[in-house]
Order: C-alpha cells, then structure tokens, then sequence
C-alpha cells in the first residue's frame, strides 16, 4: 500500500518530533510544510527536501496529494486549521491543547460529525508512553480498583518560554494550558476519562518571567522578549468528576521552589501507583502492603519514542487500521476542565458544568 502523504503546519520547535517520527515511519511520507515565517519555511523545506511549502496554511489544504495534516502552530489557529482541513478532505492531528475556549472545541467537534470520512486527534502525547500503556493493563485489570483520587504536578522554578508561550491572545495561558494539559490528560485518562462535574482553581501573576535571574539557563521561544508576559506564573486545582473522584494539579513557568519536578499518581480502592518521575505500583497481598516496579524498558516518558507511537498510531487511523485513542470529544472534555481553572481563578468561585 502507498504511503500517507503529510502535511505539517507551523514549524516551530514541536514541529521537529512530528517531522522526525514521519520521516522514521515506513508508512507515512512528508511531501508539504507551512510556515508563516518565509525565511524559516525556505529553510526548513530545503533542508527536508519537499516538494511543497506554503505560507498560507489553504494553500497546503487545497494540495490533493496532501491526506492528513499535523497542526503545530500557535494554540489560538489550531481550531480554525482544524475545521478547514476536515472540510477539505484531510484527517488532523493536532498539537495539544485542542484550542482555546469551550466553543471552539465544540466547534471543531461539529467539523469531525459533519465529515464522517476523516478524523482528528489531539496530541496527547504523554498517552503513548510505554508507562502509560504498562500502568494501564494494569488498571483495565482492575489491579488498582477504582479510583478515587489522582495527583499531578509539574514544578518549573525557571521556565517561561516566552514569545508566544508568554502571550495569552496566542496561547490561551501559561503553564495551565501548556504543561498542565499533558499532566491532567495523564490522570484523566488513566481514571477512565470521567466526566468533569466542577473546578476550583487559581493561577497567580507574582514571579514575572524572572528575566533578572543569573547562571541558570532555560528553554526560551524564538521570538523571546522578556518585556512581554501575561500569562499566569503558576496555577493549581482541584477538579471533581460525576462519578465522585477527584484530581489535584498544580503547575508552574515559575516558582520559589527547590527545583524542576514533575510527579503523577492514582490512588485506587485495591491499589495506587506513581507514573512520574518513574513508574512504581502500591498494593497489598495477604495483609502485606508492597510496592512493585515493572521490569520495562522505560519507567519514565520517553518523547522521541512517544511522539513516534503516537505519528505511528494517526497514521494506521489514518489508513483505517485503528480507532484514535485520542478523539476529538477528549479534547472538548479538556478545555471545558482548563477554561475552567482559569474561570474560578477570575470569578474566586467553584465553576459547575451541565451533565
């Protein structure tokens, strides 16, 4: 069978795991790019040796060669791609999160319902690592029973981004919308995916981007200006589901903190387990309580090879081979759980949703 011939909109930093899991895969082939930067697109379309590049992202959609496409631009376009790319015949894969607000996810929903012959999925990429897969036979299995409680937290003392991260009209937030997402997603998806009943949160604006800071470096965007951030430093929550569980996350660009951390766990009526920093299994056996660590290969996320499982997995959704374990309806869940955060924080009250 022929190749999946790609697309790729937006080229910056995350677009590098998407580029390099395509060109790793045996089933897929990287023929468009696009990029609004023209000197960037010029490059990067030279250096990959593609036959197209675009700086307007219809062009690459009007292309009928292209057959699915990866989103990898700023948070705010992701929706409106999204839409024109079902509407012209292409399948989605879009970065996380999904978009910025509540309608546009339904929004985007109605286009994958109104175009039954394609599909989007979210970016979830944290989904596809082998911790994940392992800690979920487990749970399926009912190891951990039901659970009740999930904790996650992903602590950067230093680590805004800046430029677009930094910008809330092209990000929607900071460390809420952008490392929060993967944590949440993690539990949530471990959990069951329950639907959320309501959302207490706050996010504070103290620290800055913390520009004044010396001897410690930190990822920065390529369009970084440290006069530009209004995004929140920090964020916390709590988020309670319809079925009773509850999950508790806390995120942070910048903190007063001993140093960058992450930690994930569930805790179940017969079991709970950490997944970050590395994964480990808690239960009890004959009035014994014991911890147990999988004999894997990896304990912790690995994202060269998670970013390949997920390109792998879209890519035989694509052909048909598979069913996406990261559908549109978990990205309308998302944001109705982070918007939500972002709400309580404004209003100083616990935001309620519909069933």
């Amino acid at each position: 069978m022929s190749k999946i011939k790609i697309g790729v909109i937006g080229l910056g930093s995350i677009s590098e795991m998407h580029i390099q899991s395509y060109q790793k895969s045996e089933e897929a082939e990287l023929i468009a790019v696009c990029d609004i930067n023209q000197e960037r697109l010029e490059q990067k379309a030279e250096d990959l040796g593609v036959s197209y590049a675009y700086t307007d992202y219809q062009e690459l959609l009007a292309n009928p060669e292209v057959e699915a496409i990866s989103i990898c631009t700023w948070n705010n376009s992701h929706a409106e791609i999204a839409i024109a790319a079902l509407n012209s015949g292409k399948s989605v894969l879009s970065e996380k999160p999904l978009c910025k607000t509540v309608e546009e996810a339904e929004a985007v929903q109605q286009a994958v319902t109104d175009n039954p012959d394609q599909f989007l999925q979210v970016g979830y990429v944290r989904r596809f690592g082998t911790n994940t897969q392992v800690l979920k036979k487990f749970i399926d299995s009912g190891d951990l029973g039901d659970i009740y409680y999930s904790k996650a937290s992903c602590i950067r003392v230093l680590g805004n981004p800046g430029g677009w991260f930094a910008d809330k009209e092209r990000s929607g937030g900071g460390p809420l919308i952008d490392l929060g997402v993967h944590v949440i997603d993690l539990c949530w998806y471990l959990m069951g995916k329950p639907k959320v009943k309501s959302v207490s949160g706050n996010t504070y604006h103290q620290l800055g981007n913390r520009s004044n800071i010396e001897y410690k470096s930190f990822y920065q965007a390529a369009d970084y200006d440290a006069d530009q951030n209004d995004v929140e430093d920090s964020a916390n929550a709590l988020i309670r589901f319809e079925n009773g569980a509850s999950l508790a996350v806390e995120v942070s660009f910048a903190l007063h903190a001993p140093k960058e951390e992450i930690n994930v766990s569930l805790h179940g009526n017969k079991g709970g387990a950490v997944i970050e920093p590395a994964l480990e299994i808690f239960t009890e056996k004959h009035n014994i309580m014991f911890n147990s660590t999988p004999q894997i290969d990896h304990l912790s996320f690995d994202f060269v090879q998670g970013f390949q499982k997920e390109i792998d997995h879209f890519i035989a959704c694509v052909k048909g081979e598979a069913t996406t374990i990261a559908p549109v309806g978990d990205g309308v869940e998302m944001m109705k759980m982070l918007t939500g955060v972002y709400q309580s924080s404004t209003e100083q009250r616990e935001i309620y949703f519909n069933s």
